[in-house]
């Protein structure tokens, strides 16, 4: 009788623990989607923009694919430590140049496993290290190695334009929309 006892409430707690994690991380209100959506929209679609009339068709390279998850951190979780500006910053930087570095020292077209491996593994390293972890960053660390021929072709170049640039971009305008209603912040303020 004890054990069965003891068995209910532990089940009770585990069932507790994971209801409230579940419920914590991806129940918003309705209105909160509508923020997410707009802010996610206008910052991935302003980087497009800036893509289309700066550059020819040719020669698109500011939308990589890293953006698409730091959208999900800093327009959909905002109270996320991974979504505040020092990780979007930190994490894409570090990313960028730890995967420029890795290129230059090890040719993806040789050797494309090692090369892939170390610059995501180094990244994310270093982003502990600084306290800046974006999980982003690491893909950008990726793009960096695995990257197009034109991506590869931006050397460090590839840290400013697109990267920086653009994260700058997706800041003010997760600024811009997380701060509207009242029960948001960006960055986040507990």
């Amino acid at each position: 009788m004890l054990k069965s006892l003891k068995r209910k409430l532990k089940n009770k707690k585990a069932y507790r623990i994971t209801r409230y994690i579940i419920y914590r991380e991806t129940i918003l209100k309705p209105i909160d989607h509508l923020w997410t959506f707009l802010g996610a929209f206008f910052g991935i679609s302003l980087i497009g923009i800036v893509q289309n009339s700066e550059l020819p068709l040719s020669d698109h390279v500011f939308l990589i694919g890293s953006f698409g998850a730091s959208a999900v951190l800093i327009y959909g979780v905002t109270n996320s430590p991974l979504a505040q500006p020092r990780n979007l910053f930190g994490g894409h930087l570090i990313g960028a140049i730890v995967g420029v570095c890795v290129e230059k020292i090890i040719p993806s077209s040789q050797l494309i496993w090692v090369a892939s491996g170390f610059a995501v593994a180094l990244s994310i390293v270093l982003m502990q290290i600084s306290k800046t972890l974006h999980p982003p960053g690491g893909a950008t660390a990726l793009i960096a190695v695995i990257g197009s021929a034109k991506i590869k072709a931006l050397g460090f170049w590839y840290v400013f334009n697109p990267v920086l640039s653009s994260i700058f971009i997706m800041f003010i305008v997760a600024i811009i929309f997380n701060n509207i209603p009242d029960d948001r912040s960006y960055p986040h303020r507990q």
